[in-house]
């Protein structure tokens, strides 16, 4: 059987947390819907957590989620998953804690891959984002103590500044023949139906994305380069924290 790709709310309003669907699959512990708000990984962004609620009142924990070669996006469970379940409708719901400190760590790393290449040529070479923590590594000749200091100083400018954060999409065409929308020196950006995603900081950047994002940078709480690492001659990694926004 054909399982059509999973509609991704997501992509459209990343701030979706919860969504009604109903199983089109289930297979190895994991089951498809037709419609989800889980982020399935990708980029360095970790997928989502959550739960999700059978119309006889189960509830199933789900540990993640992950997208196979056709855009299906499976949803795994730490339990067991009862007989009978396609064609059942179902509530899904991402950990918002969660989702919503990914999101903080994503946002702030755009931010600051902007500087980098902006005032110091420095190209992404790989960045893996966590709850409490993320690291993005660049390609750099040097890091003196006064660089990460000022990458510390305008990042936080720009957090400051509160600038909304938007998505939209271009169709891929129009994404080759731009400017300045790609971050990455080898991985290409994610393609759904012909069309790349943009996220932009107002006034300040835009570039291709398909991880969920903050509403405003005033969300993204204080940002702090806790250590940075050799990892060879022109690679250059950064270990980086959040301090919660203020209530």
């Amino acid at each position: 059987m054909t399982i059509p790709p999973t509609q991704r709310l997501y992509l459209d309003d990343a701030h979706a947390l919860r969504a009604d669907a109903h199983v089109v699959a289930v297979r190895d512990g994991a089951l498809a819907v037709d419609r989800s708000c889980f982020y399935p990984g990708g980029g360095g962004q970790p997928p989502d957590e959550g739960k999700l609620r059978l119309g006889t009142g189960t509830t199933l924990d789900l540990a993640g989620a992950h997208a196979d070669e056709h855009g299906v996006v499976w949803h795994v469970s730490t339990t067991a998953l009862p007989d009978g379940l396609v064609g059942a409708g179902v509530e899904i719901e991402v950990d918002r804690v969660r989702r919503e400190a990914v999101a903080r760590h994503h946002t702030v790393l755009h931010i600051l891959n902007t500087i980098a290449l902006r005032d110091y040529g420095g190209w992404i070479t790989g960045a893996q984002i966590a709850v409490d923590y993320s690291r993005i590594d660049f390609k750099l000749d040097g890091l003196p103590p006064q660089m990460r200091s000022d990458l510390e100083r305008k990042v936080n400018e720009v957090i400051a500044n509160a600038r909304p954060v938007r998505s939209c999409t271009v169709s891929e065409q129009e994404f080759i023949s731009g400017d300045g929308l790609l971050r990455t020196l080898e991985v290409k950006p994610p393609v759904h139906d012909g069309r790349v995603r943009i996220v932009a900081i107002d006034g300040f950047d835009a570039q291709a994305c398909g991880g969920t994002h903050v509403r405003h940078t005033g969300e993204i709480g204080t940002f702090h380069i806790e250590r940075a690492e050799n990892k060879g001659r022109i690679n250059k990694r950064l270990y980086v924290r959040l301090e919660s926004p203020a209530s």
